[in-house]
């Protein structure tokens, strides 16, 4: 069972950055390959951005490509998203979930464990 919790989300203003956290209390964190979802107030949850297990792989929808980065410190159990230029629409919870099962990395169903979310709100 691996267990996240997500930090960093707050409250920023147009253009402005943020960078999420999401640490793991699993011992073998490194062997997942990693994910970052959103959801805003009445929309399903989407994905945003998605890492192997060294990072050496890195998918990001394509809302965000250019302006979020996903990464991870295996050492740290930790993976991050730097988001930059942060719009409006970029407003939602913001989730990591860890792949424990074969699917495809922006499916919410190839993810076993959820953290609990972290809110992000762009003030236009």
């Amino acid at each position: 069972q691996v267990q996240l919790v997500e930090s960093g989300g707050g409250l920023v203003q147009v253009g402005g950055s943020l960078r999420l956290s999401c640490a793991a209390s699993e011992r073998t964190f490194s062997s997942y390959p990693m994910g970052w979802f959103r959801q805003a107030p009445g929309k399903e949850r989407e994905f945003v951005a998605h890492i192997n297990w060294d990072g050496s792989i890195r998918y990001h929808a394509d809302s965000v490509r250019g302006r979020f980065t996903i990464s991870r410190d295996n050492a740290e159990k930790t993976i991050y998203l730097q988001m930059n230029t942060l719009k409006p629409e970029d407003t939602a919870v913001y989730y990591c979930a860890a792949q424990a099962r074969v699917g495809h990395w922006s499916d919410t169903r190839s993810y076993d464990y959820w953290g609990q979310g972290t809110q992000v709100t762009v003030s236009s």
